[in-house]
């Protein structure tokens, strides 16, 4: 099942109803970005007392709080990490990697991950990277053709020539037991 944006679903939650829209909203500032209703005012520009009267249904947002609730919320998704690599990989790959952070050329990366577990969610989150802002995807041999074709970003492909070389040792000397 393809995931939509989260922008894109709290615009949709938004046409079917106001209880939708409250249940997104809530759900992005929570779970997504876990930001408060503070930051969302200062970002958006919209009065605390009205984002909380929204959130607890006591108030109808109309367009213009809409629109800006919207420009703030893309703003904290494009915001805080400056330029980031995506990592795509299931969470025993991710859980190896030690640098969150890399110096490559004079610039300064941040490695954002992506845990998966099928080639399903690795194409999702390919996608969701690059939407995020994402200006260059790492991800395994085995969807990184396929990902090459659907993102307008940069894609490298992990070569774990070492892991690799352990895991042939590790079934052989399993085999021989």
């Amino acid at each position: 099942m393809v995931q939509l944006d989260p922008i894109d679903r709290l615009i949709r939650a938004a046409l079917v109803s106001d209880q939708e829209f409250v249940k997104a909203l809530n759900d992005l500032m929570k779970h997504d970005l876990r930001i408060s209703v503070r930051e969302l005012s200062e970002r958006s520009g919209i009065a605390q007392s009205s984002l909380y009267k929204i959130l607890h249904g006591k108030r109808s947002p109309n367009l213009s709080t809409l629109r800006a609730v919207v420009h703030a919320l893309r703003q904290f998704y494009h915001t805080g990490e400056g330029e980031f690599i995506g990592l795509i990989a299931a969470r025993p790959v991710l859980d190896t990697v030690q640098e969150r952070t890399a110096d490559i050329d004079g610039h300064r990366m941040t490695v954002r991950e992506y845990p998966v577990h099928t080639m399903e969610d690795a194409i999702v989150s390919a996608v969701r990277a690059e939407r995020e802002g994402a200006i260059a995807i790492v991800c395994a041999p085995i969807v990184s053709s396929v990902i090459e074709q659907m993102v307008h970003i940069p894609v490298a492909t992990i070569v774990p020539k070492d892991s690799v070389q352990r895991a042939i040792e590790v079934a052989a000397r399993k085999a021989w037991l």
